[in-house]
């Protein structure tokens, strides 16, 4: 039967399902202790940490779930079976059923908890804490509403104090909401499919290139603190000689009567370098261990441990947190950037959270994988594309020294609307103030592949970059751009410019004897244009796994191999003219993507397979940058036997 296709575009916004869960209590027995106020922070600056006066749990494992229609009344007035559903993971790859795979719109996961009796205490809060949902959620307890936060990739705690039932079972749903609309971050439509028997369907439609993969993504933890607690703290440093310098500034909620500060920093062995009995200030540290970059020192990543205590006027201890902080300085010029007051060539990836049956859901086997398959290779970067990652693997990149350029969830921005550009605001206002203690965090990146050849783009960025300035001066910013240098009407508005570029695949496949000439052509025309430092943060091509062709041929590891290769000699050419700062390959690892006859099994630009095995280039990749580390002056690992870099002579040798 001959089908047609008849579209019909709906823009739906993301909360207006989830707002369907505000519904009244199925008894009486269900009513809190006290009328609800809800208390959502939306930030959740502060990782959730068992000290001396804070508890966590986690709960994490496995939860009910079911698929709503798309007419519903929403996840509390849901009836029927449910199916068995992993946290934290997304849910699309789960089961067998299509349905859920491609599902848009309103999802239900539940389940039940007990709070520990010392938690019922007058002198006690009780929190959830949600690492990252994807992307409105709507969370209920005992059938009330509790909050609602409509940002994926983030996380936002709720204090369930006065709702949470004592010596009894809790009861916990979460209504979720994959639908992206015009005004959400990142955007999307929403397509209703009519076939020819008048079938319709429902489609999400979106233009990045990765799958939309949603659930509860990271860890859903239960946490306890103090009614008076501290909040939030910030860190920043200085250096000096070897003096090492850090200003601090903490705040705390709650009855703040004769309340006074302990702030103490610990080194490595536990032994106290500096003290202060001020809330907010600067301390000095003699002989100050700094933090730096994996391969830049014999002991990268140090860090220090951060303790601030809430004290009473009886001298007795509130509230206690500790925070793991590194020493170090991140300056720029219009041609260079620099850390602790050395010059930085940034050597990496773009990457994804994303593997096999988990999807976008946080997996600490994985991600320890993933840090030892960076040192494997040398790299000493890597970007958050196109969204901020797990807490976790910020708190490992500080641990090993890996530098992160931290993206907001902002892909292919267009249409730049007051309500997006509040929305755009509002994500990078949470990612910064989660990941701004982190010393591995070096350049904020505020958007992925922005539509900035279009005219409103100017002040929209513009209004962007004054926002993050705004929040933090410490960092430069920048954008991943696709345009061309002249016709680009944002990247003014940053500090450091990164630019996206397939030579040799996108742009003229197979011809790779035209890519040095083209890349150090286009990329000198942007640093003349603007004056800026320039690093390339995507460039590559799909290698499918054992397919090799020689001469080398689209899609085959060879052809992968050769590519690199000719972009190596393009980025050499180009460091001496003191402006290239740095090189991303896009990407670490295959990833999903929607299905397309352009994909085939996903985006394979990897040079490391989606299980984490390398591909030919891997070899490649390992001996550049390695060679790199050692140019600069740096103990390093075995060389390869290809091009790598200008000073190496070629020379066959065990890869391994």
């Amino acid at each position: 039967m001959h089908l047609v296709n008849v579209k019909v575009l709906f823009i739906i916004m993301c909360i207006n399902n989830c707002h369907a869960d505000a519904k009244i209590l199925k008894s009486e027995a269900d009513k809190p202790s006290k009328p609800i106020e809800l208390n959502v922070n939306a930030e959740g600056s502060l990782y959730p940490r068992e000290t001396e006066t804070r508890e966590v749990k986690t709960l994490d494992g496995i939860w009910k779930f079911r698929v709503l229609p798309p007419v519903n009344t929403g996840c509390l007035g849901a009836e029927g079976p449910t199916i068995l559903m992993p946290v934290p993971s997304s849910y699309n790859d789960v089961t067998q059923n299509v349905l859920i795979r491609d599902h848009v719109g309103l999802v239900c996961y539940e389940r039940q908890f007990r709070v520990p009796s010392s938690w019922s205490l007058s002198d006690r809060r009780v929190w959830l804490r949600f690492s990252s949902v994807s992307y409105a959620a709507n969370v209920s307890l005992n059938g009330y509403q509790v909050g609602s936060h409509k940002i994926g990739h983030l996380p936002f705690d709720i204090d369930i104090t006065g709702v949470f039932r004592h010596n009894a079972n809790n009861f916990l749903t979460v209504a979720v909401d994959n639908t992206l609309g015009n005004n959400t971050i990142p955007q999307g439509i929403v397509e209703y499919i009519r076939n020819a028997n008048s079938q319709v369907h429902v489609k999400q439609s979106y233009t990045f290139d990765f799958f939309n993969y949603a659930g509860i993504h990271r860890s859903v933890f239960l946490h306890s603190t103090p009614k008076i607690y501290v909040d939030d703290i910030k860190i920043t440093t200085n250096i000096q000689g070897d003096y090492g310098f850090v200003s601090y500034e903490t705040t705390y909620k709650g009855t703040t009567n004769n309340v006074q500060c302990l702030v103490q920093i610990y080194d490595k062995n536990n032994d106290q370098v500096a003290h202060s009995k001020e809330c907010s200030g600067s301390l000095l540290i003699p002989k100050a261990n700094f933090w730096w970059p994996y391969l830049m020192d014999s002991n990268p990543g140090y860090l220090y441990t951060f303790k601030i205590s809430l004290i009473n006027s009886r001298k007795e201890l509130i509230d206690t947190y500790y925070e793991k902080i590194g020493i170090r300085t991140i300056e720029w010029t219009n041609t260079s950037i620099f850390i602790n007051e050395k010059p930085l060539y940034l050597r990496g990836f773009g990457m994804h959270e994303d593997s096999d049956l988990r999807g976008k859901g946080w997996d600490p086997v994985l991600w320890v994988k993933n840090f030892n398959l960076l040192q494997w290779v040398g790299a000493n970067a890597f970007r958050t594309s196109h969204y901020p990652y797990a807490e976790e693997i910020y708190q490992l990149a500080d641990e090993l020294g890996i530098m992160i350029i931290g993206e907001c969830p902002s892909v292919d921005t267009d249409i730049f609307g007051p309500e997006l550009l509040t929305n755009h605001k509002l994500a990078l206002t949470k990612m910064i103030n989660r990941d701004k203690n982190h010393p591995s965090v070096i350049i904020w990146s505020i958007a992925n592949e922005p539509r900035t050849q279009k005219d409103p783009a100017d002040a929209y960025f513009k209004q962007i970059a004054d926002h993050v300035k705004s929040l933090d001066t410490s960092r430069p910013i920048t954008f991943s751009t696709n345009q061309q240098y002249y016709s680009d009407k944002a990247v003014k508005h940053v500090d450091v410019i990164s630019v996206n570029r397939y030579l040799a695949w996108y742009e003229e496949p197979g011809q790779l004897m035209d890519v040095v000439a083209n890349l150090t052509h286009d990329i000198a025309k942007w640093h003349k244009k603007f004056n800026k430092p320039v690093l390339i943060s995507e460039y590559g091509s799909d290698a499918i796994t054992g397919f090799h062709a020689y001469p080398e041929y689209v899609w085959s590891e060879d052809y992968q191999l050769a590519l690199l290769s000719e972009h190596f000699k393009a980025f050499d050419q180009l460091r001496p003219e003191g402006f290239f700062v740095g090189e991303f390959i896009w990407n670490f690892a295959d990833f999903n993507t929607p299905q397309s006859f352009t994909r085939a099994g996903g985006n394979k630009k990897g040079i490391f397979t989606r299980s984490r095995q390398p591909k030919s280039a891997a070899h490649l990749v390992r001996a550049r940058y390695n060679s790199i580390a050692k140019s600069e002056g740096y103990v390093t690992q075995r060389e390869s036997g290809y091009y790598i870099f200008k000073d190496e002579p070629i020379k066959r040798v065990d890869l391994y």
